[in-house]
């Protein structure tokens, strides 16, 4: 299938055309929904941060926050703040540039007061949207293509089915040209070894290993062991069993190609191919990581069924067993369970991933945008103040 999008100026290129209107701190965001309600033409991407942190997650902060405004699902983006935070709307708008799209900023403190901001505001979504619909698709490669890999609310068949027929899809991508993002890094634990077996070379093997090391030790710098939160509650009353069973079935979605890289939290890739981002296994900051990384559709496996969406990227989800998937129909798109049924291979059911993934490239919506979901959360690895 020919591909298309809207080849951005930093040379990426979108499957969306969104004009983004950020809030850069969770003060913000009743404003900018205000903003929304007035200028529907645009998303916003809500924050639960942006003040109170520590120096080590301010930079996280910044620097997720830039690649989100920056990502090229994004045509043109309105940071919003009150003024006081951590990254103000002024320099993130600075930061943002590099990207070279359009990017306006605005400060409640500055603007007049609630009602000037989103008066304010409007006016500038509406110009930043006027020039946005002028751009229009173009074929792109199968190179350009970044899809991201999530896991929630995972059962015992998510690992025999759903996870193993996106490794499946993950593998036909990869083959063609295109990349692919795990993150999940807890849901590598126990895993690691056969994760590092499959590196591009003995260095990165040993990368995959440290990663997944270097996260249990920072678990235990707080005196907390990962087995009381890993499986959760939701995944043992399913029937997994142990965090490495988890585990074992999670790092299926990566496929059987080798592995390029390892990247660190929200970090754009350099290369092209399968890679590892270190992540939390909680679902909004983990796609919040990949998506900021440049993920233009995301590809989320469930066995118990979950609406999760974000605004700037579609989110197909993949259901791991027939009565999840009739109990929530109207949240996911692909049916994994056919191949526990005897309906279909693991093969059958990863071409229907792929092919279900060019087609909501090229602008299919999913069950997630249909429903207006939108979750979008900072991973913060310190303490809040």
């Amino acid at each position: 299938m020919q591909l298309s999008g809207y080849r951005r100026p930093d040379g990426r290129v979108g499957f969306r055309n969104h004009v983004l209107v950020l809030p850069t701190v969770a003060c913000a965001n009743g404003v900018v929904s205000a903003i929304i309600r007035k200028a529907p033409e645009a998303v916003m991407l809500p924050m639960d941060s942006g003040c109170g942190m520590l120096k080590e997650d301010q930079v996280v902060f910044a620097k997720t926050l830039t690649n989100l405004a920056g990502h090229p699902n994004v045509a043109a983006v309105l940071c919003v703040g009150l003024g006081c935070e951590a990254f103000k709307p002024d320099q993130a708008r600075a930061a943002i540039e590099r990207f070279g799209k359009p990017v306006k900023s605005i400060t409640m403190h500055n603007a007049g007061g609630y009602a000037a901001t989103i008066e304010k505001g409007v006016a500038l979504v509406h110009e930043l949207a006027a020039a946005a619909s002028k751009l229009r698709r173009e074929p792109v490669d199968m190179s350009d293509f970044i899809m991201g890999l999530n896991c929630g609310a995972s059962d015992p068949a998510s690992g025999l089915t759903a996870n193993q027929a996106l490794g499946a899809a993950v593998d036909l991508l990869v083959d063609a040209g295109g990349s692919a993002i795990i993150g999940e890094t807890t849901e590598c634990v126990g895993a690691e070894a056969e994760m590092a077996a499959n590196a591009a070379s003995p260095e990165l093997a040993r990368r995959i290993i440290d990663t997944v090391h270097r996260f249990e030790g920072h678990v235990k710098m707080y005196g907390a062991d990962l087995s009381t939160g890993e499986p959760n509650q939701g995944n043992m009353e399913a029937g997994l069993s142990t965090l490495e069973e988890k585990s074992l079935g999670c790092i299926r979605k990566i496929g059987s190609r080798p592995i390029v890289d390892v990247i660190e939290y929200a970090d754009i890739p350099t290369k092209k191919g399968p890679m590892l981002m270190d992540s939390p296994s909680y679902d909004a900051p983990s796609v919040t990581g990949i998506v900021a990384g440049g993920a233009q559709v995301v590809v989320f496996t469930t066995g118990l069924g979950t609406p999760f969406g974000m605004s700037i990227v579609p989110v197909i989800k993949v259901m791991s067993n027939t009565p999840a998937f009739r109990r929530m129909e109207d949240t996911a798109d692909v049916n994994a369970g056919a191949i526990l049924d005897g309906e279909e291979t693991i093969q059958d059911t990863g071409k229907r991933i792929f092919q279900l993934a060019l087609e909501v490239a090229n602008g299919r919506t999913t069950k997630a945008e249909d429903l207006g979901e939108n979750q979008c959360q900072i991973w913060r690895t310190t303490l809040t103040l």
